[in-house]
């Protein structure tokens, strides 16, 4: 088969087929045998090879099959056919790639452009599970020449082959943990090692909490530009502003305060895009609903508030420390709870109720963030209204519950009518990723539910991450003052 030229569709492959074919058998008149017995005949210009003939003649049938068959079924945007053509330029020249592409303007597809365009033979797509079906997908309508294994992060142990072309790393800010590199880091740093490929980072939020963020991203990585520090450690005596903090009484150094110098290192690497430069106009509408919870939720949350503990006849909720007593009201005001045990119950299916009575027939995504609160929904709407599977949603009626840690990103739920939260998350990064979750190009308006408990601690965690700030132990402290 002809390579497919860089930058060239199937009509112009085809084209630039049927040109090879015309100049592979063109023909000459030519004269055999003598006198009157003389006569013309044709034959090829060319003393080609039955080889070339073949390849040629079989690269119009391809070319013109996929044409006439519209096999790809995906057309590029403007902005994204500009980034293919410039992220091969940076991969061609340093081997890796970091898109720093707002959410829904198309990293994931325009990565598998480049690829394409690149003429890659194999490629690995990691990202997290719920997001796998929808890259998959996009692979078969884009339909390009090289073989894709789609894979999430949990089970990077079970890849075998170790002949990668490119490896794309999806949500690559995940990575980012500091000052010791993570469990998912090693495994992609070990696999980078054995292929040896080009790899491309994709993230919308590259360095959510701080820029030290950026350095086990890049761990590993042929050519990045922090390879001459072996670890964390060394490179912050670069980068890092490290400070000393007190926590529980024990003096330990907080790396967080990373130098902005860190981002202009990686700029040569990285093609950043936003939802404006894309043409997005989003008007996301937020709406905040306030639900008053049962009796004995008060009754539990005032009474673990004065005593920081309640015992049961089997089992203990026990807040010994301001952390737990802050997550144990966050369980309580939403009406689940976590025992001593390790066990944990539903108390209060008030919120649920509330969502089902207001959105039952609406098709809706909802997050929630403790796993009970999963069990209280499946309660109200029953098995036949609600799925957690992303393709179920898709090709259902049904409204979809996703966890919001794991739900905030690599997913489209476009066809949601709107988003209800069940609850809301203590990090910024998961209120700014999945309320984002049902914009497309074609979808500018979205509206937005929040379900808070009266006299919850919710509206406060709303307050810190709307701004752009992990709601921490600081913040409650203050607000546990005033309760």
């Amino acid at each position: 088969m002809i390579d497919r030229l860089l930058g060239y569709s199937d009509e112009m492959m085809y084209i630039q087929a049927q040109i090879l074919h015309r100049v592979v058998f063109k023909t000459k008149q030519k004269k055999v045998g003598r006198g009157k017995n003389a006569v013309m005949v044709e034959e090829l210009l060319y003393d080609n090879i039955k080889e070339v003939q073949r390849k040629v003649n079989e690269s119009l049938a391809y070319y013109k099959n996929r044409m006439e068959n519209e096999q790809t079924k995906i057309e590029f945007r403007d902005y994204q056919k500009e980034i293919i053509v410039k992220g091969s330029e940076i991969l061609i020249k340093n081997k890796f790639l970091y898109l720093t592409m707002e959410v829904r303007t198309g990293k994931t597809l325009t990565s598998l452009g480049i690829c394409r365009l690149m003429k890659q033979k194999k490629v690995l797509f990691v990202t997290k599970k719920k997001a796998m079906s929808s890259i998959e997908n996009d692979y078969k309508l884009l339909n390009p020449e090289y073989i894709l294994q789609v894979i999430n992060y949990e089970s990077l142990h079970k890849v075998l082959e170790r002949d990668f072309d490119t490896i794309i790393l999806d949500e690559a800010h995940g990575m980012g943990a500091f000052p010791k590199p993570s469990k998912r880091a090693k495994q992609v740093k070990e696999i980078i090692n054995i292929c040896k490929p080009l790899v491309i980072l994709l993230s919308g939020t590259p360095t959510p909490e701080s820029y030290s963020q950026m350095f086990h991203q890049v761990y590993g990585i042929q050519g990045n530009p922090f390879k001459e520090y072996v670890n964390f450690y060394k490179f912050s005596k670069h980068y890092v502003n490290v400070k000393q903090r007190k926590i529980n009484g024990l003096m330990i150094n907080d790396y967080h305060d990373g130098h902005q110098s860190i981002l202009d290192k990686m700029k040569p690497y990285t093609i950043s895009f936003s939802q404006k430069e894309a043409g997005f106009k989003v008007d996301t509408r937020e709406h905040t609903l306030y639900v008053p919870m049962s009796d004995l939720t008060y009754k539990l949350t005032s009474k673990l508030k004065k005593h920081l503990v309640i015992e049961g006849k089997e089992e203990t909720i026990l807040a010994d420390t301001p952390v737990k007593l802050m997550m144990k009201l966050h369980q309580l005001f939403s009406g689940t709870v976590k025992f001593e045990s390790g066990n944990s119950t539903i108390i209060d299916l008030s919120k649920a109720q509330f969502i089902h009575d207001n959105f039952g027939d609406t098709k809706i995504g909802i997050f929630y963030k403790f796993k009970e609160e999963l069990n209280a929904l499946r309660q109200v709407y029953g098995k036949e209204n609600l799925t957690t599977e992303l393709s179920v949603f898709e090709d259902t009626d049904k409204s979809i519950a996703l966890q919001i840690v794991s739900g905030r990103e690599g997913i489209s739920l476009r066809q949601a009518k709107a988003l209800v939260y069940y609850n809301i998350d203590f990090s910024a990064t998961s209120y700014w990723q999945s309320r984002d979750r049902m914009t497309t190009k074609e979808r500018l308006e979205s509206d937005i539910y929040w379900i808070f408990s009266e006299g919850g601690i919710e509206k406060d965690i709303y307050k810190a991450v709307s701004n752009k700030k992990d709601f921490t132990l600081n913040h409650f402290k203050k607000l546990n003052k005033q309760l």
